[in-house]
């Protein structure tokens, strides 16, 4: 129920005011010619708080006082992309069996507790992560505390209830991708084309006989082996003192005990020298549709900041340069989306990703039309380069939707929780805007070179046919 991408909105209103004042206050002297002060750089400073506790629990605190409510948000490092070979879509079947009960609260009583206390909650399983969330009245901050800790401490394992969410399931697969038009298109059907190594490879949603083959006892290992304090992080953000939430935390979390991890498997992929070309029968669908991705640099290197800039530059708003020549120029399609990791963000995932697009276009437009301006574009880029000025833009855009994330509860939280699952260094928060900063036109060029090219592409061509009758 909670595979798809997670919405994160908020109010920009105080960054904005913050550079409206920045320029009421420019210093301005009657009459007389100055040099041009350097345009003062707006930035914040979220406090951040990391500790561990003995058996390994990792806690991020970041204090919030502006809205009475706090977000307790719980990260295990155990994704879709690492579930057992022959168990396809387990990670996230199992992310349902956390809602069905723990040692002292019964099926869907979770639910019922944050609800009938005025609080939302979510979970999704990603790449790399499974979550769950919860944000509540600030006074209500110890509830979801014991709550999340009952659930680690001791899940209701029970045949019914896993029989019943395979059930669930399976359903949302039907629902979602074998009976939607474009169902799965690109988000679920790229990444199985595009890699090479099963971990990034596979169908994450899951298989339906995969789904059915999973058993009780595999549940229970599942469980013992990732839902543990030493595999995961707690994130608390928003209304709350942080000496009584390391009380709570203490309390409830301290006495759960940690296991030895398994190794990690290898998610590495090779690099890709070669165009890959794959098509997709869609009975469903109407018109023809086309996704490209590219293989990403490795997380916090200098390109991976570049291609940051680039999916602003490409792709991001009417301004972008894709949208500019496939919609506006063209005519080809009435929109062009896409970006870094579609089930989250280009800061919250670990292993190998792809930079994606995508666009349903009318069925007289040759899909290798689309392409060919595809190339045109980066081809523009890789001989001329960008200006400063296009850079400078890129950069207040991804500014705004850096902002725009960690100004909600959730969005920090997740944030802070996933520099700390894989980094370890969750106060990276405050220093990501230095890393575009240092994003010069030249080094936009040379990545556009490395990871743009047509050898390091993937194309999937979805087109309609007709139902057998």
């Amino acid at each position: 129920m909670l595979l798809t991408k997670v919405q994160m909105t908020s109010s920009l209103s105080h960054f904005l005011g913050f550079f409206l004042l920045a320029l009421l206050t420019t210093p301005a002297l009657y009459g007389q010619t100055v040099p041009a002060a350097k345009a003062p750089v707006a930035g914040f400073d979220i406090p951040v708080d990391y500790y561990k506790l003995p058996n390994g629990l990792r806690v991020v605190l970041s204090p919030d006082h502006t809205s009475p409510t706090v977000t307790t948000a719980v990260y295990y490092n155990i994704g879709f992309r690492i579930e057992p070979k022959d168990r396809t879509g387990f990670a996230h079947l199992f992310e349902h069996m956390m809602f069905q009960g723990s040692q002292n609260l019964g099926k869907m009583e979770f639910i019922q507790l944050v609800q009938k206390n005025g609080g939302i909650l979510n979970g999704s399983t990603r790449f790399d992560f499974t979550n769950y969330f919860e944000t509540l009245p600030a006074h209500k901050m110890e509830t979801a505390l014991w709550a999340e800790a009952d659930r680690m401490k001791g899940l209701a394992i029970t045949q019914d209830n896993l029989t019943n969410q395979q059930g669930v399931v399976k359903s949302e697969v039907r629902v979602n991708v074998l009976n939607a038009p474009y169902g799965g298109f690109p988000w679920l059907d790229m990444p199985q084309y595009a890699n090479t190594n099963w971990y990034n490879a596979h169908n994450f949603y899951g298989d339906l006989k995969d789904l059915d083959a999973a058993k009780l006892d595999d549940v229970k290992k599942f469980f013992k082996t990732y839902y543990v304090p030493n595999n995961a992080v707690l994130a608390i953000v928003g209304d709350f003192e942080p000496a009584e939430a390391k009380r709570f935390v203490e309390k409830y979390f301290a006495g759960i005990p940690s296991v030895q991890l398994p190794t990690q498997p290898d998610i590495s992929e090779p690099r890709q020298q070669k165009e890959k070309r794959a098509i997709k029968k869609d009975s469903l669908a109407t018109k023809p549709a086309l996704a490209f991705a590219y293989h990403m640099p490795d997380r916090n290197t200098p390109e991976y900041y570049a291609m940051g800039l680039l999916d602003q530059l490409l792709l991001q708003g009417n301004d972008s340069k894709l949208y500019q020549a496939l919609v506006q120029k063209k005519g080809y399609t009435s929109t062009v989306s896409g970006g870094i990791n579609y089930l989250g963000n280009m800061f919250n995932y670990k292993g190998p990703m792809v930079w994606m697009g995508d666009l349903i276009h009318d069925s007289t437009v040759p899909a290798d039309s689309v392409v060919r301006q595809l190339d045109q574009v980066i081809a523009d880029i890789d001989k001329n380069g960008v200006t400063q000025a296009q850079l400078d833009l890129a950069r207040v855009k991804l500014r705004s939707t850096l902002y725009d994330e960690i100004s909600s509860g959730f969005g920090r939280a997740d944030m802070l929780a996933s520099l700390a699952l894989f980094d370890n260094k969750p106060d990276r928060i405050n220093s990501l805007e230095d890393e575009f900063r240092k994003i010069t036109p030249a080094l936009i060029q040379r990545t556009v070179r490395e990871y743009l090219r047509p050898a390091n592409r993937t194309l999937l061509l979805l087109e309609p046919v007709k139902k057998a009758n």
